[in-house]
């Protein structure tokens, strides 16, 4: 079945595809009991924005094969944004107002960038913690990705990031470490995308009532939830939605902001992502733009001569059932028979 939305907030560049409907194509089935309504709170910054919507279109739609998926999308005010921007989620975005006097199955939140080394002060957080509570008594299941999962800990039990020496950003390997409902059916081995400068302490998780459902040796914890309440808290310090590109944009971008001296270092290669070929041609890169940094230099970035090269490895998981060998089910969201 495929993702439904109320035709007039369609965003129009996804209206064309075959899984994503009006919910009036569906009849009385849009508003069944066995359509699960998810809302999705989008906060990525401008440039990212609607990548991050694509990326989790795709993985939902992935997902909805026997039962619809209703999807109503909300970001938090009080982020940045452009005109353009501001546009678009004039047109498909819900206010966060509507979102705190409903009901919803799951509700997926993402992170954003950071302003402040203090995530309460970002002037977003009031509506963000407001949000954490309301999802507690008014969902059966929350998703929080990246920094929104470090808010949510923050939030509700004081649990404090810890800034990396360097940026944790590339595709790791991460270990099954017990057996739940989330991961069952998924390989014991599962390759997802980080893109993060902070750091969750498995020690603070586990003394604070999570359970760790996956880690890695090289990024630490990725994948680990609690109950609160009403609702199954799932959270991802990492980024199973990830399309094939993101992470060579990402670094595209830092690299940049290299030449642009807006920072200090050359980024590092994303982990686990080029194979030895590709490495090569980006080391060369490297080489010529330290010895001389200039944003001229980014005409020459050897783009195409790395795409095909990319390791794909957490796209690999996805079957035709519906569930995902790379995180757990796309959404992470669960009937509340499905998740306990």
């Amino acid at each position: 079945m495929p993702l439904v939305m109320d035709r007039d907030r369609i965003p129009a560049h996804w209206a064309a595809k075959k899984y994503l409907r009006p919910a009036e194509s569906l009849g009385t089935s849009g508003s069944s009991a066995d359509c699960l309504k998810v809302a999705m709170i989008i906060n990525m910054p401008d440039p990212a924005l609607e990548d991050t919507e694509a990326q989790f279109f795709e993985l939902l739609g992935t997902a909805a094969i026997s039962t619809p998926v209703d999807l109503t999308l909300y970001s938090l005010p009080n982020i940045p944004r452009g005109e353009r921007a501001q546009q678009h989620l004039n047109s498909s975005y819900l206010d966060i107002k509507d979102l705190l006097s409903r009901r919803f199955d799951g509700v997926i939140m993402t992170g954003t960038e950071p302003r402040q080394p203090n995530l309460q002060e970002e002037p977003y957080w009031s509506f963000l913690a407001e949000v954490l509570d309301w999802a507690e008594e008014n969902t059966s299941s929350t998703v929080l990705s990246c920094l929104a999962a470090h808010a949510g800990v923050l939030h509700r039990d004081g649990i404090r990031r810890n800034r990396l020496p360097d940026k944790r950003f590339g595709v790791f390997n991460h270990q099954k470490v017990c057996d739940h409902p989330l991961t069952a059916g998924t390989p014991d081995l599962l390759p997802i995308p980080h893109s993060r400068w902070n750091d969750l302490r498995e020690e603070d998780l586990v003394n604070s009532g999570y359970t760790i459902l996956t880690k890695s040796s090289e990024a630490g914890v990725d994948l680990f939830a609690k109950k609160k309440k009403k609702s199954t808290f799932i959270h991802f310090q990492g980024h199973p939605e990830y399309g094939a590109r993101t992470l060579l944009k990402e670094y595209r971008r830092d690299v940049k902001r290299f030449l642009r001296h807006e920072r200090e270092t050359y980024p590092s290669m994303p982990h686990g992502y080029f194979d030895a070929a590709a490495t090569t041609v980006l080391t060369e890169f490297q080489e010529a733009a330290v010895a001389d940094p200039s944003e001229e230099r980014m005409a020459a970035f050897p783009d195409d001569a790395v795409f095909d090269a990319l390791q794909k490895t957490w796209h690999s998981g996805i079957r035709c059932d519906g569930s995902i060998g790379t995180s757990v089910r796309p959404s992470g969201i669960a009937s509340p028979k499905q998740v306990d």
